[in-house]
């Protein structure tokens, strides 16, 4: 009987101890308001800024096309150098042409014989030896020998494949004695004195490069900054990316500017000596607008905010903050509005 009622007893005593420990433990817990959220801030301040645009570019020729004949033959000739120099007009390649060579003599000795016909009757015409009549018939067959001279003439033409700028040949595609057609391509040339440097551009930038600005590029192999100038742009924004095309003369001639290179285009769209800048951590997108918190006597105050330009780091304020605001930089996904912060670094 003794070991029940020992039992019982200290199970008594045990429960008794828990319910003390709890009210100690509620008597030592605090009452008061959550701590302050520690934030870092940075003071906003007025200062000189360039509004820089950074996109990917490819160098053109000046100018650029494939060589074709103009009609079907035998290439007889080819006075095509791979990667020769040739002026404007410069023989390229000749088709064969003996059948339009014999019916040009031919017509040569009609028209000598239809020409003295025409003569004579003319003489006639003078005297009244012949009718009106007769005389229009002698020179319509005159007119149209030389109508038909040069026809063929430009038949004789179409053989003749010249260059159509002066340029640079690339590498020749046939070799003399093949039949070639409109299709085939027998070299192809570029002009390459001179370069232009093709771009895109997002949409909101379009409306501001225009033509005589100057933008500035890299290319891989070369520590040379270079120039070139803004001659051109779309006339419509492409809808696949939402970008304006873009064509600059580039100002510069050297041979590590190939056409073809990758460039990385660095373009200067304007300077604002009052512009506002904040870090990009700082804001929080909500919706469709922009978002950053201030501190404001110990609390966190929401203030929506208009942007502009932007780089890696940084961000442009248009809208929103005023010099001297004081703007929370960390922890931003924990704060709410009229929140309880603390500053802890001043960046």
């Amino acid at each position: 009987m003794r070991i029940p009622v020992i039992m019982f007893f200290l199970g008594i005593s045990i429960l008794l101890s828990c319910k003390d420990k709890k009210k100690e433990a509620a008597a030592g817990a605090p009452t008061g308001p959550p701590p302050a959220l520690p934030v870092e801030v940075v003071i906003a301040r007025a200062q000189a800024v360039s509004a820089d645009l950074e996109v990917p570019g490819t160098l053109l020729a000046y100018e650029s096309t494939e060589i074709h004949p103009e009609i079907a033959g035998r290439l007889v000739q080819l006075n095509v150098r791979e990667g020769a120099s040739v002026s404007k007009g410069t023989l390229l390649a000749k088709l064969y042409d003996g059948d339009l060579q014999a019916q040009m003599r031919k017509i040569d000795v009609q028209l000598k014989i239809a020409d003295q016909t025409e003569k004579r009757q003319a003489e006639l015409l003078r005297i009244q030896g012949i009718s009106q009549q007769e005389y229009d018939l002698s020179l319509l067959q005159v007119n149209s020998l030389k109508a038909d001279k040069d026809i063929v003439r430009e038949a004789i033409r179409k053989t003749e494949i010249r260059a159509p700028f002066s340029g640079k040949l690339g590498l020749k595609n046939v070799s003399p004695g093949a039949y070639v057609t409109p299709a085939t391509i027998i070299t192809s040339i570029n002009q390459v004195d001179r370069l232009k440097l093709q771009f895109n551009v997002p949409e909101r930038y379009g409306s501001q490069l225009k033509n005589g600005l100057t933008v500035k590029f890299t290319v891989d192999g070369s520590p040379t900054v270079f120039e070139a100038t803004v001659i051109a742009s779309e006339m419509s924004i492409e809808e696949d990316t939402r970008s304006l095309a873009i064509r600059a003369l580039v100002k510069q001639r050297e041979k590590v500017l190939i056409p073809g290179t990758f460039a990385k285009v660095s373009i200067v769209l304007g300077e604002s000596v009052e512009a506002i800048l904040i870090p990009n951590s700082a804001v929080l997108p909500v919706g469709r607008k922009k978002q950053v918190y201030v501190y404001n006597g110990g609390k966190s105050v929401p203030v929506d905010i208009i942007t502009g330009a932007r780089d890696s780091t940084n961000l442009q304020v248009l809208e929103g903050l005023k010099e001297g605001d004081t703007v929370i930089t960390s922890a931003i996904l924990f704060l709410r509005p009229q929140g309880e912060v603390s500053i802890k670094q001043i960046n």
